[in-house]
């Protein structure tokens, strides 16, 4: 792919486009107006809302109108910290189509996160319900309104909304919309900046990664082209849609080729696979926590799944047992994908690959994207060697936001980005991701320990549910090893993990020198391990 100037490129392949997402919303209004274009359930009352294609042009068109008696401006971002609600599709739709911005807040964040980013964005308005799960969101965003001169109002869908805080249906769903010349001129185009997700980082200042629908768009047709989809599409995800999955891989993707997107606005498995049992569920993405608790629910209490025929997971390495597990329970082939904040899916393993490849690979790369694993001087590794992974093409961000020297950083002298993930050769054309930069173990003084294979050859372990490898200083060894585990059920001793490596050929200089065992692992919401925490706290407990 030649970079000079990669955005000719981009259009000419057709990974960029002069269309944008309200122009696929009008084309499907046109095509199948009846057709649900979204599916959510809001799991405390049992109540599912089926949004057609037509009833979600008139949400937008409402709320577009709603968002401009309120004041916002082109280039105003809107905060949005909501579950997986109908809610999030329109409103999302309604802020193209009046030149604001949205900046989704994920579930997790409270008023320390919250303030940070709300700050940065100078965001106008924050959406939100009274609670999410046992925080007092609106509650929070009263105080933010409170401290921050640029939020200027509170919004709180599903009502019992805070004194001095706007309920959505009146002020922004119910309203007639208003003159049609309010929107004119106010669109936004494919190129402009449009969406900020905050990386899920576990450490340091988090990073607002902005795209435009194009680079969004790239990513979509870039996985679509890989798994044949098309207006069949009925799309589930446990990912919040505060954030890239749940927002474009879900819903954005359903609503580009016609599809359905189907949510719930709380996590329980057995809801979800009532869900795609009764709405006839074609394809599910989970990370590997989710995967496994729906397989487990599905080993309980079978449903009949005759539609599903993708499951994908990914944010963090999906062991083998997993994808054994998965087939079994569900009767479901399983797919591998990696990706990041800042590009969305960028490998996967594909329907002509074998059924185990999901357990050893991360697959191959979408068009429009390129990767190569480089070593310290970005030269390419030998094959099968351990190296950082780099990116670049039509996929990837356009930068952080307020932060273009952090951004700077990341970007080689020759276009690519520096992902931070640590790759080796799949040995089929593919990447197997090892960990991370800032997570590689220096095992025996010298050798970088295979942190990504070590942890799925022990996650088949019966006594282990979760397994993260973390470093931990020794003066004698550089790292000592130590396995962090969530038992399942009678706790494995170090000589079990030990004697069980060494059963499977693994060299002992490879295997842990100690064991924690903890209940629960610390997670971003994304599903992936805060393996800094572990260090943080199984570090201090050896000084």
């Amino acid at each position: 792919m030649t970079m000079s100037d990669p955005s000719q490129e981009y259009r000419r392949n057709g990974w960029w486009r002069s269309e944008t997402f309200l122009d696929d919303l009008r084309r499907n209004i046109v095509a199948f107006p009846d057709k649900s274009a979204l599916i959510s359930r809001r799991v405390a009352d049992g109540v599912t809302d089926v949004v057609t294609y037509a009833e979600l042009d008139r949400m937008t068109d409402r709320i577009a109108h709603g968002l401009v008696r309120l004041g916002v401006r082109p280039g105003d971002f809107i905060a949005i910290q909501l579950p997986n609600r109908r809610e999030t599709l329109p409103l999302t739709l309604a802020c193209m189509r009046i030149g604001a911005r949205i900046a989704p807040q994920m579930p997790i964040y409270r008023h320390r996160e919250l303030d940070f980013m709300i700050r940065l964005t100078e965001a106008k308005l924050f959406v939100t319900t009274s609670r999410i799960g046992h925080v007092d969101t609106a509650e929070t965003g009263m105080t933010l309104a409170r401290e921050i001169p640029s939020l200027e109002h509170v919004i709180v869908v599903g009502g019992d909304g805070p004194p001095g805080s706007l309920d959505f249906d009146e002020h922004l769903l119910v309203p007639e919309p208003g003159d049609p010349a309010d929107l004119e001129g106010r669109e936004l185009g494919p190129d402009d900046p449009f969406l900020i997700l905050f990386t899920s980082g576990t450490t340091g200042e988090p990073k607002g990664a902005l795209h435009s629908q194009n680079t969004l768009y790239a990513d979509i047709r870039g996985y679509g082209e890989a798994f044949g989809l098309d207006d069949n599409l009925v799309i589930m995800t446990a990912q919040t849609s505060m954030h890239y999955v749940g927002l474009v891989m879900a819903y954005l993707t359903a609503l580009t080729l016609g599809g359905t997107a189907v949510t719930a606005d709380a996590w329980d498995a057995g809801v979800y696979l009532d869900l795609m049992s009764d709405h006839d569920v074609t394809m599910y993405y989970g990370s590997p926590p989710f995967a496994r608790e729906i397989s487990e629910e599905q080993a309980a209490r079978p449903r009949e799944l005759p539609a599903l025929s993708i499951f994908v997971s990914g944010s963090a390495p999906v062991p083998p047992h997993l994808v054994e597990r998965v087939t079994e329970t569900l009767g479901v082939r399983v797919y591998a994908l990696w990706g990041m904040t800042e590009n969305g899916g960028v490998t996967m393993t594909r329907p002509q690959d074998p059924p185990e490849r999901a357990g050893e690979s991360d697959g191959t790369v979408i068009s429009g994207m390129e990767v190569r694993i480089v070593d310290e001087d970005n030269k390419p590794v030998e094959t099968g060697e351990i190296g950082a992974l780099q990116v670049r093409g039509a996929a990837q961000c356009l930068g952080y936001y307020l932060r273009d020297e952090i951004y700077a950083k990341s970007i080689t002298p020759d276009g690519w980005f520096d992902t931070g993930d640590l790759a080796r050769d799949d040995g089929y054309g593919g990447v197997r991701i090892s960990g991370r930069t800032k997570d590689v173990i220096i095992a025996n003084m010298c050798l970088k320990l295979p942190v990504s294979d070590i942890e799925a050859l022990l996650g088949r372990h019966p006594a282990i549910r979760d397994i993260a490898l973390i470093g931990i200083p020794d003066p004698a060894l550089v790292e000592q090893v130590c396995a962090v585990v969530t038992p399942s059920g009678e706790p494995p001793t170090l000589e079990d993990l030990r004697t069980y490596l060494k059963d499977a050929g693994v060299n002992d200089w490879f295997w842990p020198e100690r064991l924690e065992l903890v209940e629960e692992m610390p997670r971003t919401v994304t599903g992936k391990i805060r393996k800094v925490e572990l260090r943080e706290r199984f570090g201090a407990a050896s000084g």
